[in-house]
Protein backbone atom coordinates (compact mmCIF):
# COMPACT_ATOMS: atom_id res chain seq x y z
CA UNK A 1 0.00 0.00 0.00
CA UNK A 2 1.52 3.31 -1.10
CA UNK A 3 1.16 6.82 0.24
CA UNK A 4 -1.88 8.76 -0.95
CA UNK A 5 -0.43 12.00 0.47
CA UNK A 6 3.28 12.67 1.00
CA UNK A 7 4.53 16.01 2.33
CA UNK A 8 8.22 16.79 2.70
CA UNK A 9 9.46 19.93 4.45
CA UNK A 10 6.35 22.00 3.72
CA UNK A 11 6.75 25.62 4.83
CA UNK A 12 4.58 28.64 4.18
CA UNK A 13 5.63 32.19 5.00
CA UNK A 14 3.32 35.18 4.87
CA UNK A 15 4.52 38.77 4.79
CA UNK A 16 2.04 41.14 6.39
CA UNK A 17 1.05 43.86 3.91
CA UNK A 18 2.39 42.06 0.83
CA UNK A 19 0.51 40.28 -1.95
CA UNK A 20 1.05 36.56 -1.63
CA UNK A 21 2.14 34.22 -4.38
CA UNK A 22 -0.63 32.00 -5.73
CA UNK A 23 -1.47 29.96 -8.79
CA UNK A 24 -2.54 33.02 -10.81
CA UNK A 25 -2.81 33.96 -14.48
CA UNK A 26 0.07 35.19 -16.63
CA UNK A 27 -1.44 38.69 -16.52
CA UNK A 28 -1.49 38.63 -12.69
CA UNK A 29 2.14 37.48 -12.58
CA UNK A 30 3.28 40.22 -14.97
CA UNK A 31 1.36 42.84 -12.98
CA UNK A 32 3.01 41.66 -9.75
CA UNK A 33 6.50 41.86 -11.31
CA UNK A 34 5.76 45.36 -12.67
CA UNK A 35 4.74 46.55 -9.20
CA UNK A 36 7.95 45.18 -7.70
CA UNK A 37 10.03 47.00 -10.34
CA UNK A 38 8.11 50.23 -9.72
CA UNK A 39 8.84 50.06 -6.00
CA UNK A 40 12.55 50.06 -6.74
CA UNK A 41 15.40 48.34 -4.86
CA UNK A 42 14.50 49.77 -1.45
CA UNK A 43 11.51 47.84 -0.14
CA UNK A 44 9.77 48.55 3.15
CA UNK A 45 10.13 46.13 6.03
CA UNK A 46 7.38 43.51 6.26
CA UNK A 47 6.52 41.41 9.27
CA UNK A 48 6.93 37.70 8.52
CA UNK A 49 4.68 34.95 9.83
CA UNK A 50 5.39 31.25 9.27
CA UNK A 51 2.02 29.51 9.00
CA UNK A 52 3.81 26.21 8.31
CA UNK A 53 7.41 25.33 9.12
CA UNK A 54 9.11 22.14 7.89
CA UNK A 55 6.02 19.89 8.00
CA UNK A 56 6.65 16.33 6.79
CA UNK A 57 4.25 13.38 6.92
CA UNK A 58 2.69 10.60 4.86
CA UNK A 59 -0.88 9.33 4.71
CA UNK A 60 -1.19 5.74 3.43
CA UNK A 61 -3.99 4.87 1.06
CA UNK A 62 -7.22 4.17 2.94
CA UNK A 63 -6.23 5.93 6.16
CA UNK A 64 -8.41 8.53 7.92
CA UNK A 65 -6.08 11.19 9.35
CA UNK A 66 -7.34 13.84 11.76
CA UNK A 67 -5.61 17.22 12.05
CA UNK A 68 -6.17 19.25 15.22
CA UNK A 69 -4.68 22.32 16.85
CA UNK A 70 -5.62 25.72 18.19
CA UNK A 71 -6.67 28.61 15.95
CA UNK A 72 -3.66 29.82 13.98
CA UNK A 73 -1.80 26.51 14.27
CA UNK A 74 -1.60 26.12 10.48
CA UNK A 75 -4.35 23.55 9.85
CA UNK A 76 -6.24 25.43 7.12
CA UNK A 77 -3.00 26.58 5.50
CA UNK A 78 -1.87 22.97 5.24
CA UNK A 79 -5.06 22.02 3.40
CA UNK A 80 -4.78 25.03 1.08
CA UNK A 81 -1.25 23.98 0.17
CA UNK A 82 -2.33 20.38 -0.44
CA UNK A 83 -5.19 21.52 -2.70
CA UNK A 84 -2.93 24.00 -4.57
CA UNK A 85 -4.94 27.02 -3.50
CA UNK A 86 -1.70 28.53 -2.27
CA UNK A 87 1.92 27.71 -3.05
CA UNK A 88 4.40 26.60 -0.37
CA UNK A 89 7.38 28.81 0.38
CA UNK A 90 9.53 25.68 0.67
CA UNK A 91 9.10 21.93 0.45
CA UNK A 92 6.79 19.83 -1.68
CA UNK A 93 3.71 17.65 -1.42
CA UNK A 94 2.50 14.82 -3.62
CA UNK A 95 -1.11 13.65 -3.80
CA UNK A 96 -1.82 10.44 -5.69
CA UNK A 97 -5.48 10.17 -6.63
CA UNK A 98 -8.55 12.23 -7.47
CA UNK A 99 -9.15 14.82 -4.74
CA UNK A 100 -12.41 16.16 -3.38
CA UNK A 101 -12.14 19.04 -0.93
CA UNK A 102 -14.38 21.10 1.28
CA UNK A 103 -12.24 23.80 2.86
CA UNK A 104 -14.85 26.45 3.58
CA UNK A 105 -18.49 27.14 2.84
CA UNK A 106 -19.16 26.74 -0.87
CA UNK A 107 -15.56 26.22 -1.99
CA UNK A 108 -15.55 25.91 -5.77
CA UNK A 109 -19.15 27.09 -6.26
CA UNK A 110 -20.03 29.84 -8.72
CA UNK A 111 -22.60 32.15 -7.07
CA UNK A 112 -24.46 32.90 -10.33
CA UNK A 113 -25.00 29.23 -11.18
CA UNK A 114 -27.81 27.14 -9.76
CA UNK A 115 -27.28 24.31 -7.30
CA UNK A 116 -27.75 21.77 -10.09
CA UNK A 117 -25.24 23.52 -12.35
CA UNK A 118 -22.70 23.72 -9.54
CA UNK A 119 -23.02 19.99 -8.88
CA UNK A 120 -22.13 19.27 -12.51
CA UNK A 121 -19.37 21.90 -12.46
CA UNK A 122 -17.75 20.41 -9.35
CA UNK A 123 -18.03 16.90 -10.74
CA UNK A 124 -16.33 17.98 -13.95
CA UNK A 125 -13.50 19.57 -11.98
CA UNK A 126 -13.04 16.22 -10.20
CA UNK A 127 -12.71 14.56 -13.60
CA UNK A 128 -16.06 12.77 -13.63
CA UNK A 129 -18.17 12.15 -16.70
CA UNK A 130 -21.59 13.76 -17.01
CA UNK A 131 -23.34 10.36 -16.79
CA UNK A 132 -21.59 9.61 -13.49
CA UNK A 133 -22.69 12.95 -12.03
CA UNK A 134 -26.28 12.53 -13.26
CA UNK A 135 -26.46 9.09 -11.65
CA UNK A 136 -25.49 10.59 -8.25
CA UNK A 137 -27.52 13.80 -8.54
CA UNK A 138 -30.70 12.64 -6.77
CA UNK A 139 -28.69 11.19 -3.88
CA UNK A 140 -26.70 14.42 -3.52
CA UNK A 141 -29.78 16.63 -3.53
CA UNK A 142 -31.60 14.43 -1.01
CA UNK A 143 -28.60 14.37 1.34
CA UNK A 144 -28.24 18.16 1.15
CA UNK A 145 -31.98 18.71 1.68
CA UNK A 146 -32.19 21.41 -1.02
CA UNK A 147 -34.72 19.76 -3.35
CA UNK A 148 -36.88 22.91 -3.58
CA UNK A 149 -33.91 25.16 -4.35
CA UNK A 150 -31.74 22.99 -6.60
CA UNK A 151 -32.53 25.23 -9.61
CA UNK A 152 -32.00 28.47 -7.67
CA UNK A 153 -28.67 30.39 -7.99
CA UNK A 154 -26.57 29.47 -4.97
CA UNK A 155 -25.90 33.15 -4.19
CA UNK A 156 -29.42 33.12 -2.72
CA UNK A 157 -28.70 30.12 -0.48
CA UNK A 158 -28.28 30.49 3.27
CA UNK A 159 -24.87 29.51 4.68
CA UNK A 160 -26.41 26.26 5.95
CA UNK A 161 -27.84 25.34 2.53
CA UNK A 162 -24.53 26.29 0.90
CA UNK A 163 -22.43 24.00 3.09
CA UNK A 164 -24.92 21.13 2.95
CA UNK A 165 -24.79 21.06 -0.83
CA UNK A 166 -21.02 21.58 -0.90
CA UNK A 167 -20.44 18.68 1.48
CA UNK A 168 -22.89 16.46 -0.40
CA UNK A 169 -21.01 17.08 -3.65
CA UNK A 170 -17.59 16.45 -2.07
CA UNK A 171 -18.72 13.25 -0.34
CA UNK A 172 -20.89 11.66 -3.05
CA UNK A 173 -18.84 12.17 -6.21
CA UNK A 174 -16.45 9.49 -4.95
CA UNK A 175 -13.02 11.13 -4.97
CA UNK A 176 -10.16 8.84 -3.95
CA UNK A 177 -8.98 11.44 -1.40
CA UNK A 178 -11.29 13.69 0.64
CA UNK A 179 -9.98 16.82 2.37
CA UNK A 180 -12.42 18.36 4.85
CA UNK A 181 -11.90 21.50 6.95
CA UNK A 182 -14.32 21.99 9.87
CA UNK A 183 -17.45 21.21 7.88
CA UNK A 184 -19.26 20.42 11.13
CA UNK A 185 -19.06 24.05 12.27
CA UNK A 186 -22.04 24.88 10.06
CA UNK A 187 -25.36 23.07 9.97
CA UNK A 188 -27.87 21.70 12.43
CA UNK A 189 -27.45 18.63 14.61
CA UNK A 190 -29.14 16.31 12.11
CA UNK A 191 -26.88 17.45 9.28
CA UNK A 192 -23.79 17.03 11.45
CA UNK A 193 -24.88 13.49 12.30
CA UNK A 194 -25.28 12.66 8.61
CA UNK A 195 -21.88 14.21 7.82
CA UNK A 196 -20.18 12.06 10.44
CA UNK A 197 -21.95 8.97 9.18
CA UNK A 198 -20.97 9.71 5.58
CA UNK A 199 -17.32 10.29 6.47
CA UNK A 200 -17.31 7.07 8.48
CA UNK A 201 -18.65 5.19 5.45
CA UNK A 202 -16.08 6.94 3.27
CA UNK A 203 -13.19 5.84 5.49
CA UNK A 204 -14.48 2.28 5.79
CA UNK A 205 -14.64 2.01 1.99
CA UNK A 206 -10.84 2.21 1.79
CA UNK A 207 -10.56 5.80 0.62
CA UNK A 208 -8.21 8.36 2.15
CA UNK A 209 -9.56 11.18 4.34
CA UNK A 210 -7.79 14.17 5.87
CA UNK A 211 -10.19 15.70 8.40
CA UNK A 212 -9.53 19.02 10.16
CA UNK A 213 -11.83 19.70 13.11
CA UNK A 214 -12.19 21.16 16.61
CA UNK A 215 -14.70 18.42 17.43
CA UNK A 216 -12.57 16.07 19.52
CA UNK A 217 -15.31 13.43 19.81
CA UNK A 218 -15.59 13.26 16.02
CA UNK A 219 -11.81 13.10 15.63
CA UNK A 220 -11.48 10.28 18.18
CA UNK A 221 -14.29 8.28 16.61
CA UNK A 222 -13.59 8.76 12.89
CA UNK A 223 -9.80 8.93 12.72
CA UNK A 224 -7.44 6.08 13.47
CA UNK A 225 -4.52 8.54 13.48
CA UNK A 226 -4.33 12.22 14.42
CA UNK A 227 -1.70 14.90 13.88
CA UNK A 228 -1.47 17.88 16.26
CA UNK A 229 -0.20 21.16 14.78
CA UNK A 230 1.15 24.03 16.86
CA UNK A 231 2.76 27.23 15.54
CA UNK A 232 2.97 25.69 12.09
CA UNK A 233 4.82 22.56 13.21
CA UNK A 234 3.84 18.98 14.05
CA UNK A 235 3.75 18.67 17.83
CA UNK A 236 2.49 15.10 18.00
CA UNK A 237 1.46 12.38 15.56
CA UNK A 238 -0.04 9.04 16.57
CA UNK A 239 -3.12 7.16 17.75
CA UNK A 240 -6.08 9.53 17.82
CA UNK A 241 -7.14 8.88 21.42
CA UNK A 242 -3.60 9.57 22.69
CA UNK A 243 -3.05 12.74 20.64
CA UNK A 244 -6.48 14.15 21.55
CA UNK A 245 -5.84 13.45 25.24
CA UNK A 246 -2.43 15.16 25.05
CA UNK A 247 -3.98 18.18 23.31
CA UNK A 248 -6.82 18.55 25.81
CA UNK A 249 -4.60 17.97 28.84
CA UNK A 250 -1.96 20.44 27.64
CA UNK A 251 -4.68 23.10 27.48
CA UNK A 252 -6.02 22.10 30.88
CA UNK A 253 -2.56 21.90 32.47
CA UNK A 254 -2.63 18.41 34.01
CA UNK A 255 -1.82 14.81 33.15
CA UNK A 256 -2.94 11.41 34.34
CA UNK A 257 -0.25 11.13 37.04
CA UNK A 258 0.62 13.58 39.82
CA UNK A 259 3.18 13.20 42.60
CA UNK A 260 3.57 15.59 45.52
CA UNK A 261 6.93 16.27 47.18
CA UNK A 262 8.22 18.27 50.13
CA UNK A 263 9.05 21.12 47.77
CA UNK A 264 5.65 20.90 46.05
CA UNK A 265 3.12 19.47 48.50
CA UNK A 266 -0.65 19.27 48.20
CA UNK A 267 -2.68 21.34 50.63
CA UNK A 268 -2.86 19.73 54.10
CA UNK A 269 -3.88 20.72 57.63
CA UNK A 270 -1.24 18.38 59.04
CA UNK A 271 -3.57 15.43 59.63
CA UNK A 272 -2.99 13.79 56.21
CA UNK A 273 -0.44 14.19 53.42
CA UNK A 274 -1.10 13.23 49.80
CA UNK A 275 1.72 11.34 48.04
CA UNK A 276 0.56 10.66 44.51
CA UNK A 277 -2.51 10.11 42.34
CA UNK A 278 -3.04 8.52 38.95
CA UNK A 279 -5.66 7.29 36.48
CA UNK A 280 -5.39 3.61 35.56
CA UNK A 281 -6.98 1.27 33.05
CA UNK A 282 -5.91 -2.30 32.35
CA UNK A 283 -3.29 -2.10 35.09
CA UNK A 284 -1.33 0.89 33.82
CA UNK A 285 -1.33 4.67 34.02
CA UNK A 286 -3.52 5.91 31.20
CA UNK A 287 -4.19 9.36 29.76
CA UNK A 288 -6.90 7.85 27.56
CA UNK A 289 -9.67 5.57 28.77
CA UNK A 290 -11.86 3.27 26.69
CA UNK A 291 -15.47 4.04 27.63
CA UNK A 292 -16.30 0.31 27.56
CA UNK A 293 -13.97 -0.65 30.44
CA UNK A 294 -13.75 0.43 34.11
CA UNK A 295 -11.56 3.43 34.91
CA UNK A 296 -9.59 3.43 38.15
CA UNK A 297 -8.40 6.40 40.21
CA UNK A 298 -5.58 5.62 42.67
CA UNK A 299 -4.72 7.89 45.59
CA UNK A 300 -1.73 7.29 47.87
CA UNK A 301 -1.66 9.18 51.17
CA UNK A 302 -0.24 9.09 54.70
CA UNK A 303 -2.42 9.46 57.80
CA UNK A 304 -0.32 11.28 60.40
CA UNK A 305 -2.87 11.85 63.17
CA UNK A 306 -5.74 9.64 64.37
CA UNK A 307 -7.77 12.49 65.86
CA UNK A 308 -10.26 12.29 62.99
CA UNK A 309 -11.84 9.30 61.25
CA UNK A 310 -10.62 10.26 57.78
CA UNK A 311 -11.56 8.69 54.43
CA UNK A 312 -10.68 9.31 50.73
CA UNK A 313 -12.97 11.26 48.41
CA UNK A 314 -12.94 12.38 44.77
CA UNK A 315 -14.80 15.04 42.79
CA UNK A 316 -14.94 14.61 39.00
CA UNK A 317 -15.41 17.59 36.67
CA UNK A 318 -16.28 17.73 32.97
CA UNK A 319 -14.22 19.80 30.54
CA UNK A 320 -16.88 22.54 30.82
CA UNK A 321 -16.21 22.78 34.57
CA UNK A 322 -19.44 21.09 35.64
CA UNK A 323 -19.35 18.71 38.60
CA UNK A 324 -20.11 15.25 37.23
CA UNK A 325 -20.20 13.53 40.62
CA UNK A 326 -18.72 13.34 44.10
CA UNK A 327 -17.76 9.94 45.51
CA UNK A 328 -16.35 8.87 48.88
CA UNK A 329 -15.30 5.59 50.42
CA UNK A 330 -18.03 4.72 52.94
CA UNK A 331 -16.43 1.47 54.15
CA UNK A 332 -16.67 1.09 57.97
CA UNK A 333 -12.90 0.50 58.16
CA UNK A 334 -12.42 4.27 58.00
CA UNK A 335 -14.36 4.76 61.27
CA UNK A 336 -11.09 4.15 63.11
CA UNK A 337 -8.32 5.08 60.68
CA UNK A 338 -4.91 4.52 62.27
CA UNK A 339 -1.75 6.39 61.28
CA UNK A 340 0.03 4.81 58.30
CA UNK A 341 0.36 4.75 54.53
CA UNK A 342 -2.66 3.93 52.38
CA UNK A 343 -3.43 3.34 48.70
CA UNK A 344 -7.12 3.69 47.79
CA UNK A 345 -8.61 3.03 44.35
CA UNK A 346 -12.00 4.30 43.20
CA UNK A 347 -13.48 2.47 40.21
CA UNK A 348 -15.68 4.29 37.71
CA UNK A 349 -17.92 1.71 36.00
CA UNK A 350 -17.62 0.98 32.29
CA UNK A 351 -20.06 2.80 30.01
CA UNK A 352 -20.85 5.50 32.56
CA UNK A 353 -18.99 8.65 31.48
CA UNK A 354 -19.52 10.25 28.10
CA UNK A 355 -16.67 10.98 25.71
CA UNK A 356 -14.44 13.95 26.56
CA UNK A 357 -11.92 15.28 29.06
CA UNK A 358 -12.46 14.89 32.80
CA UNK A 359 -10.48 16.20 35.77
CA UNK A 360 -10.35 14.81 39.30
CA UNK A 361 -10.06 16.63 42.64
CA UNK A 362 -8.73 14.12 45.21
CA UNK A 363 -9.10 14.73 48.94
CA UNK A 364 -8.99 13.03 52.32
CA UNK A 365 -11.79 14.24 54.57
CA UNK A 366 -13.75 13.45 57.71
CA UNK A 367 -17.29 14.10 58.92
CA UNK A 368 -18.09 16.72 61.53
CA UNK A 369 -21.58 17.84 62.52
CA UNK A 370 -22.93 16.23 59.36
CA UNK A 371 -20.55 18.17 57.09
CA UNK A 372 -17.41 17.20 55.23
CA UNK A 373 -14.20 18.46 56.83
CA UNK A 374 -11.23 18.42 54.37
CA UNK A 375 -7.77 17.54 55.73
CA UNK A 376 -5.78 17.31 52.47
CA UNK A 377 -6.53 17.74 48.79
CA UNK A 378 -5.86 19.46 45.50
CA UNK A 379 -8.06 20.77 42.71
CA UNK A 380 -7.65 19.36 39.19
CA UNK A 381 -4.83 17.09 40.28
CA UNK A 382 -5.14 14.73 37.32
CA UNK A 383 -7.13 14.47 34.10
CA UNK A 384 -8.03 11.80 31.58
CA UNK A 385 -9.75 11.59 28.21
CA UNK A 386 -12.60 9.14 27.63
CA UNK A 387 -13.05 7.92 24.07
CA UNK A 388 -15.36 5.52 22.26
CA UNK A 389 -13.76 3.29 19.59
CA UNK A 390 -17.11 3.29 17.78
CA UNK A 391 -17.36 -0.47 17.36
CA UNK A 392 -21.06 -0.58 18.24
CA UNK A 393 -20.73 -2.34 21.62
CA UNK A 394 -20.95 0.72 23.87
CA UNK A 395 -23.94 2.81 24.95
CA UNK A 396 -23.63 4.56 21.59
CA UNK A 397 -24.54 1.43 19.64
CA UNK A 398 -24.32 2.18 15.92
CA UNK A 399 -25.33 5.83 16.36
CA UNK A 400 -22.64 8.06 14.85
CA UNK A 401 -23.65 11.41 16.36
CA UNK A 402 -22.87 12.97 19.72
CA UNK A 403 -24.97 11.87 22.69
CA UNK A 404 -25.40 14.88 24.94
CA UNK A 405 -24.69 14.83 28.65
CA UNK A 406 -21.72 14.19 30.92
CA UNK A 407 -22.78 10.60 31.57
CA UNK A 408 -23.83 8.02 29.00
CA UNK A 409 -24.73 4.79 30.83
CA UNK A 410 -25.36 1.49 29.10
CA UNK A 411 -28.60 0.49 30.81
CA UNK A 412 -30.32 -2.89 30.98
CA UNK A 413 -33.53 -2.88 28.95
CA UNK A 414 -36.47 -5.26 29.07
CA UNK A 415 -39.06 -5.42 26.33
CA UNK A 416 -42.24 -7.46 26.01
CA UNK A 417 -44.58 -7.82 23.07
CA UNK A 418 -48.16 -6.88 23.83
Amino acid sequence: MGAAIAANGLSKRYRIGELQSSYGTLRESLTRVARQIARGPHRPHHEEIWALRDVSFEVPEGQVLGVIGRNGAGKSTLLKVLTRITTPTAGRAEIRGRVGSLLEVGTGFHPELTGRENVFLNGSVLGMKRKEIARKLDEIVEFAGVQRFIDTPVKRYSSGMYVRLAFAVAAHLEPEILLVDEVLAVGDAEFQRRCLGRMQEFGQSGRTVLFVSHNMQAISRLCERTMLLGDGQIERDGRSADVVAYYLQSGQGGGSFREWTEDDPAWSDGTVELRWARVVQDGRTSETADVRRPIGFELAFDVLDDTYAVFPKIKVHSNEGEIVFNAMDTDPRWHEATPGSYLSTAWIPANLLNEGLFTVDPAVTSLGSGKLRPHAGERQAVSFHVYDPGEGDSARGNFTGHLRGTVRPLLDWTTEER
